[in-house]
């Protein structure tokens, strides 16, 4: 077996890897494939400048058995997410060795965290990265979905956000994060940031702010990745009383702007301060939700530095203590 870089030669492959996916989806990966010449551009670059998801393959005895998508996060390099994973028919293996697989080489490179978003229904998967491949579960996010959205405008007041602005973003997402969630989930302010090759990017994302006498109170944004299904999330100063049909409206305009056919979807995170007020608004316009995904991650840390000779090692569920 042999795990390598996805090329736009094995399109065909791929195609047939997926077949049992519907066309659209099928269609999807295909087009992803043939954007790979500029993808051996982006392989060759370090980790801090890529800026293109990749692709692995497993083959054995020229059969492709499985395929893996790694994207950075943006802004910071060293946190990798896995997007794509696809195997064979229970073939769970073949799933392990791929996910082991971009943990050391993007490990080598110098990544200290993988993220995994997996639909809460899959067991065999949940039992494949948190048994298989040693990651945890984190936290979770729903997807809620009005029937016919009615964009309507509001008087709130926002504006577009500016890198300059991702400093005082990045505080006011940090802040909001429940205490628990905050190791794992905390962003810094290049998270914030439009990359540099942002025109190549998998997705296309605006970013907005409310805002009162210089200080952020709220921000939401959009994003799509096909111009046809657009997400908002929205973060909001939990020590103030926002009202989510005048940002939701807000964000609903602005795509209206620029699609006349769009399906919304509110993201709800639940590691948020004001996730129960939202799930309450929604819940109250009768939004449906459609999909909980749960987010696992693996963290590597690095060892504190020794600045003592001496050290007292407690060996948990043992009744020995060893000083060396």
């Amino acid at each position: 077996m042999q795990i390598r870089r996805l090329t736009y030669f094995d399109c065909h492959k791929i195609k047939k890897l997926v077949s049992y996916l519907c066309n659209d989806e099928s269609d999807k990966l295909a087009r992803s494939i043939t954007e790979e010449p500029i993808g051996l551009f982006n392989a060759i670059l370090p980790l801090q400048l890529k800026f293109k998801s990749e692709s692995f393959i497993l083959i054995d005895k020229n059969e492709i058995l499985g395929l893996i998508t790694t994207t950075k996060t943006p802004g910071n390099p060293y946190k990798i997410n896995i997007t794509r994973l696809i195997f064979k028919e229970n073939l769970y293996e073949i799933g392990q060795q791929l996910i082991e697989f971009v943990i050391q080489k993007y490990g080598g490179k110098g990544a200290t965290s993988f993220t995994a978003t997996i639909d809460e229904c899959h067991d065999e998967l949940f039992n494949l990265f948190i048994n298989g491949c040693g990651f945890r579960q984190c936290a979770s996010e729903t997807l809620w979905k009005t029937q016919k959205p009615k964009p309507e405008k509001s008087d709130l007041k926002w504006r577009y956000a500016q890198n300059s602005d991702a400093k005082k973003i990045a505080e006011l997402y940090n802040d909001e994060l429940i205490n628990i969630y905050k190791p794992s989930m905390i962003r810094n302010s290049q998270e914030f940031k439009d990359a540099f090759f942002y025109g190549f990017n998998d997705y296309y994302k605006t970013r907005y702010i409310i805002e009162d006498n210089k200080k952020i109170l709220g921000y939401f944004s959009t994003t799509t990745s096909d111009n046809l299904n657009y997400i908002i999330d929205i973060t909001t100063n939990s020590g103030y009383d926002f009202d989510y049909n005048k940002i939701i409206n807000s964000a609903l305009c602005e795509i209206a702007g620029k699609k006349r056919a769009f399906y919304p979807l509110i993201k709800q995170k639940k590691y948020i301060k004001n996730s129960e007020r939202l799930e309450n608004y929604l819940q109250t316009e009768n939004y449906q939700p459609i999909q909980t995904q749960q987010i696992l991650v693996k963290d590597f840390y690095k060892p504190i530095n020794q600045t003592s000779a001496n050290w007292n090692v407690f060996i948990l569920g043992e009744n020995e203590i060893t000083t060396n």
